[in-house]
């Protein structure tokens, strides 16, 4: 079907790397190598200036790009319209979720959407926060899932579908593990362990160390939460994580919170979307499962 050549092609430009885009798409790269000299036979162009790091499109292959994105739009407008004819929700669905969402929470919603309706495909990725904005807001994503501030004009910060605990953890040999309050006082020059710039987790640990104006000793800082929290449980320093990222391990002896005396950190997750963009029925059924979802 043309459609799937077409799909293959937008993967191909967006992602700016053959490999990547096969990755994507689970298909072979020779595969997706085929489906675009195909194109450019059947145009009698070049599409894609090929090169060993990255694609470039030609002039016709900004052309074929725009208007590519409308037929995919137009093919998955008309699976769903057909769809509801019978009762169905169909199409395809982009979702992006920041590490904490991602991780600990997505898959049940997913798992509870793919059992309403099996018949719409779900690709989901997992990034930090900023990356899922901006990868929502180059139409690389159609919902983001996020924790932490988004300060863009063209993304809309829907309201907040769940609320969170940011908690200080620290291994069982730390010398705060038997205590049960501490001091803000006490947290000077302690060693950090702390998630990259760019997460929501980081923002809000950051925030939290400038509040109390602390001295910090030294950080390590790692690109997910669950480096963090094995860094912890290592002995390595004291981190702040959601709680329900720690919650198994801290349930298990693993970890031990840390309650700071008259310090609470809540937050929210959001659902993400761009300002300009359309709700399909997929995207609409999803939004509404995500804002009924409970974790047991």
């Amino acid at each position: 079907m043309i459609v799937d050549t077409m799909k293959v092609y937008v993967a191909v430009v967006e992602q700016r790397n053959f490999s990547r885009a096969a990755e994507l798409l689970h298909l072979s790269q020779p595969g997706v190598s085929q489906h675009i000299r195909n194109l450019e036979q059947e145009f009698g162009v070049q599409l894609i200036h090929r090169s060993p790091k990255h694609v470039k499109l030609t002039e016709a292959g900004e052309i074929l790009y725009k208007h590519a994105k409308e037929m995919i739009a137009r093919y998955e407008a008309a699976r769903e319209d057909i769809g509801l004819l019978r009762d169905e929700v169909t199409g395809s669905l982009r979702i992006g979720a920041s590490f904490t969402i991602g991780e600990y929470i997505l898959p049940r919603i997913v798992a509870s959407f793919a059992r309403q309706y099996p018949s719409v495909d779900v690709q989901v990725t997992i990034a930090n926060t900023e990356q899922i904005a901006q990868s929502v807001r180059a139409n690389e994503l159609d919902i983001g899932l996020v924790e932490g501030k988004i300060e863009y004009k063209d993304l809309q910060l829907g309201t907040p579908f769940m609320e969170d605990e940011m908690v200080l953890v620290v291994s069982p040999n730390h010398s705060f593990a038997s205590m049960p309050t501490i001091e803000p006082s006490m947290l000077h020059d302690e060693v950090w362990v702390l998630r990259e710039q760019g997460s929501g987790t980081r923002a809000y640990s950051d925030q939290f160390m400038s509040d109390l104006k602390l001295h910090i000793k030294r950080s390590y800082v790692f690109n997910s939460s669950q480096s963090v929290k094995e860094a912890v449980m290592a002995g390595l320093g004291i981190a702040m994580l959601s709680y329900w990222v720690i919650r198994k391990e801290q349930e298990h002896g693993e970890l031990r919170l840390v309650h700071v005396k008259g310090k609470s950190v809540k937050r929210a997750f959001h659902i993400l979307q761009d300002n300009n963009a359309s709700a399909t029925m997929a995207m609409t059924m999803f939004i509404e499962q995500v804002r009924h979802f409970k974790m047991r």
